[in-house]
């Protein structure tokens, strides 16, 4: 590759890099055509990008980065996950097709700032989504709510029950008063 196409990859390499929350290596060794493009399929449904790299371009990609740490990984034929969006999102997808396919191996990881080896990605991707979080969540106030409520609503609700008893005791005590009336006239 003439020098200015190694520039223009780096660049383009660092251009990707910029701004991720998620870079995963995987090996690709092993996997057909068809696999890549169904894995690039499933990645691109949760904003996700593959792309096979030369590792030397990588590394000159990741020099001076926090990112810099995966350099170690950059051996063999390499292929590269990038996303600005969902981690837990790509590490399910990730995992999923690997589960299906055992020639993808998953080398190492970076989300939001952190270096994760394949395990601790692997437990990412046994996470709940950030959708049920959110439902998990707004199910725990909603259930702290609802006793909030019925607790400040308790003090009413007794009043209203000894009012209601007490109107009731009134009635019956009328009741007698006013049949003894009725049989004098």
């Amino acid at each position: 590759m003439p020098t200015q196409e190694k520039v223009t990859a780096v660049e383009d390499l660092k251009t990707r890099f910029d701004g991720v929350k998620t870079v995963v290596l995987t090996e690709y060794r092993g996997l057909t055509v068809q696999e890549l493009s169904e894995l690039r399929k499933q990645l691109r449904a949760v904003s996700a990008q593959y792309k096979v790299v030369k590792n030397r371009l990588a590394r000159l990609a990741i020099a001076s980065s926090a990112l810099e740490g995966l350099g170690t990984h950059l051996t063999g034929p390499t292929a590269v996950i990038f996303s600005k969006e969902d981690p837990v999102a790509v590490a399910k997808a990730l995992h999923a097709f690997a589960r299906a396919h055992q020639a993808l191996a998953i080398k190492a990881g970076y989300i939001e700032g952190q270096m994760l080896p394949p395990p601790e990605l692997k437990a990412l991707a046994d996470l709940p989504s950030r959708e049920a979080l959110r439902a998990q969540l707004v199910g725990s106030i909603q259930g702290v709510l609802a006793t909030l409520v019925g607790l400040i609503d308790a003090p009413h609700r007794e009043l209203v029950y000894i009012l209601e008893q007490r109107g009731a005791a009134a009635a019956a005590e009328a009741e007698p008063k006013t049949e003894a009336a009725a049989k004098t006239e």
